[in-house]
């Protein structure tokens, strides 16, 4: 089984964590998106979409990230044999769904100082436009990517959109913390599936160096962020990275200082 992904990229880290939690063996390859390694032909000929993660079993690649971790919850059933009767599927995949149905993309990039925004969004259009002329078969795929970037931008100066998104954050949030008033984890006394899918927003929000206004403000999700961050799997799939972050002062900044020297010397 392979990999293909960042250690930054939100869903990516939603799938590393389900691995990690079941205990299963993969092959990891890194996809760098702000050096548009993921406009590379070869992996968009793979996944047009462009977006990480991307898993892949043989024959078998999986783009959408509840499916991936589906996908590892019947591989992790069926190699031990131990189908929980005690977790409520339905439930899980309850909150999963509304887990996902939070962009972070929007939220973290209104985040970021818009001076490397802009750097990384020009590149990666430059990016888009070389790799059209390289292979002209996929020029219609990548020229969606191109469209998609340009409304990314426009969406970013519209205040309507950027509220909506952290609106929707709260209210999710808000459902959370009712939720931990009843039990340990989302879904359950234990941690399940639903949980892989929220830690890494609850990472993602201390990274951008919001968790007061996110996190503290809610005592059951503070809590619950102390907890999870003891947990193997943290530690291995977000700890690992996210350790020394605060010297910078956002996201895209640290980013930036590594991906802009490479930039620089490939292009």
């Amino acid at each position: 089984m392979q990999l293909y992904h960042h250690p930054y990229s939100l869903d990516s880290l939603k799938v590393r964590l389900a691995l990690e939690e079941k205990g299963i063996d993969y092959t990891s390859y890194h996809v760098n998106p702000l050096t548009g390694k993921n406009m590379d032909s070869k992996f968009f000929r793979m996944n047009p979409s462009a977006k990480l993660p991307v898993f892949q079993n043989g024959a078998h690649i999986i783009f959408e990230t509840i499916a991936i971790i589906q996908y590892i919850d019947r591989v992790a059933v069926a190699s031990s044999g131990n189908n929980n009767a005690s977790v409520d599927r339905t439930e899980v995949m309850e909150w999963m769904q509304k887990i996902q149905g939070w962009s972070s993309k929007i939220f973290t990039l209104a985040h970021t100082p818009e001076k490397y925004r802009l750097f990384v969004s020009k590149f990666m259009r430059r990016v888009v436009i070389a790799r059209m002329a390289e292979s002209p078969d996929l020029a219609s795929d990548y020229h969606l990517k191109l469209k998609d970037a340009y409304k990314t931008e426009d969406k970013l100066r519209d205040p309507v959109v950027l509220k909506e998104s952290e609106e929707q954050l709260d209210r999710l949030l808000d459902e959370v913390e009712m939720q931990l008033h009843e039990t340990q984890y989302l879904a359950g006394e234990d941690f399940t599936m639903a949980d892989s899918m929220l830690v890494p927003v609850l990472a993602r929000i201390a990274l951008l160096n919001l968790e007061d206004e996110y996190i503290n403000c809610r005592p059951k999700t503070a809590e619950y962020w102390k907890v999870v961050k003891l947990r193997p799997s943290y530690i291995a799939v977000i700890g690992k990275y996210f350790s020394g972050w605060r010297k910078y002062k956002t996201l895209l900044k640290t980013w930036c200082f590594i991906c802009v020297r490479i930039i620089l010397r490939r292009y």
